[in-house]
């Protein structure tokens, strides 16, 4: 297990979010300028290591996050740590896809040694009551200090793992929780090399499904339509979902033999998917459709990028898609 060390020299990302936002004639945006306000901010400070600073040029408000994105994302970590010599990134980014950019980036980066911390705030630099510069200056001082490789989130003097955290409040200076999932495997498993973070990535198309009360076969069915490779099916309590209807379970059927990837993950907060407890979680089972565990939205979409933008065939993935590799599991 690789060690923490103090980083030295700390790459700082910005991609933009609330935490540099300023106001527009349309509301609160992205605005350019922000390095010189943090060296402003943070001279003479006692605990902060030597940082360089990168603008990811168009910044965005994170509402506007996209896969295509996080592999520009994943490029410019990998070029700070392997080409650049930096030992740690820091990543400014909006709350809102905060958690599914870290979950997305902890899978991207597989066999990176380096730590990867993300953080922003609620309200912009420099308004009253701000969390910007706490959580900033803290991110800063927790690297100097020492993080483990891989990807975290910092967030009000918190690390989070990225595999069960999730934006629950929209206020507050507190909008992240750790959800109480359960395990899923009993170790974390060595993956094939393509997913090591050296290897080309290519970008998937990954639909998510939360299952209601009456919903048919029409929407499993726009799914495949619609070209995706992997489906998430955001099931009821352990992993239950409608086995009294044959037309949606036909069309789980359906997509499972055209090579979609079907898992199944709970829309509660705690707990996990296990479908062989009730018959109508067996029933999507005998469907096609893989057990998510206990990994959140945001960990298994970023899991399903990764696995299928990786060229793997369709039968690794989904052996895959139940095998720890890298935490989100256990």
């Amino acid at each position: 297990m690789a060690i923490a060390q103090p980083a030295r020299n700390i790459m700082v990302l910005y991609t933009g979010g609330t935490i540099g936002m300023q106001a527009s004639a349309n509301g609160l945006a992205p605005a350019s300028g922000f390095e010189q306000r943090m060296r402003a901010q943070l001279a003479g400070q006692a605990g902060i290591p030597t940082w360089q600073f990168r603008e990811l040029l168009p910044l965005i408000d994170s509402a506007n996050m996209t896969p295509q994105y996080w592999q520009r994302l994943r490029a410019a970590i990998i070029d700070a740590v392997d080409s650049q010599g930096c030992d740690a990134v820091l990543v400014l980014h909006g709350t809102d896809t905060l958690a599914y950019s870290a979950a997305a980036m902890s899978f991207q980066l597989l066999g990176l040694q380096a730590p990867v911390l993300f953080t922003g705030s609620m309200l912009p630099a420099g308004v009253a009551d701000s969390d910007a510069w706490e959580n900033l200056t803290g991110a800063l001082q927790a690297l100097a200090t020492g993080v483990a490789p891989g990807v975290q989130l910092y967030f009000h003097g918190e690390l989070l793992a990225p595999h069960r955290t999730a934006k629950v409040r929209s206020f507050g200076r507190h909008p992240f929780v750790t959800l109480k999932r359960f395990a899923g495997a009993d170790a974390t498993m060595p993956g094939p090399a393509a997913l090591d973070y050296r290897q080309p990535k290519q970008v998937a198309n990954v639909a998510v499904l939360p299952l209601v009360p009456g919903i048919g076969a029409p929407m499993v069915q726009a799914a495949l339509a619609s070209g995706a490779q992997g489906l998430i099916l955001e099931c009821f309590g352990s992993g239950t979902g409608p086995s009294d209807n044959p037309d949606f379970l036909a069309a789980l059927g359906e997509a499972q033999a055209s090579g979609m990837v079907v898992v199944a993950i709970t829309q509660c907060h705690e707990g996990g998917v296990e479908l062989d407890v009730y018959e109508a979680g067996s029933r999507l089972r005998q469907a096609g459709v893989l057990s998510g565990g206990g990994m959140t939205r945001e960990a298994l979409l970023g899991k399903l990028q990764l696995l299928l933008g990786s060229g793997l065939p369709v039968g690794e993935v989904r052996h895959l898609v139940e095998q720890d590799l890298c935490g989100e599991l256990l």
